[in-house]
């Protein structure tokens, strides 16, 4: 049995887990962005000149501050699980790249 570690392998590995994770907190960062534009930025800051329009009745910056916050939100988590799977392929950690090890290591140990 061969105890040895590669450690080419390892600093690879390490640099592509680093790389990932950079890779998500961009990704985190820009949609808390949008989600901070939207809620403080149409919700507060521009209230009042968004006051002027109406939907459904209610003004417009009392709607976003009131709703459009969450619902753009609601949307955020959608399209950060959407690029978190783009990612998690892109990186070789989605639940495929998982399933297919998994399935190797089996191999491996009925050999």
């Amino acid at each position: 049995m061969n105890n040895k570690i590669d450690n080419s392998n390892t600093a690879e590995t390490t640099k592509q887990h680093q790389n990932y994770w950079r890779a998500n907190l961009r990704l985190m960062a820009k949609l808390l962005l949008i989600w901070f534009s939207v809620s403080f930025g149409l919700g507060i800051v521009m209230a009042d000149w968004l006051d002027q329009f109406s939907i459904a009745g209610f003004k417009l910056g009392f709607w976003f501050a009131q709703q459009g916050a969450i619902y753009v939100f609601v949307l955020l988590i959608f399209v950060y699980a959407w690029q978190m799977k783009i990612l998690d392929r892109q990186y070789g950690v989605d639940d495929k790249a998982n399933q297919l090890a998994e399935d190797e290591s089996f191999k491996r140990l009925d050999s």
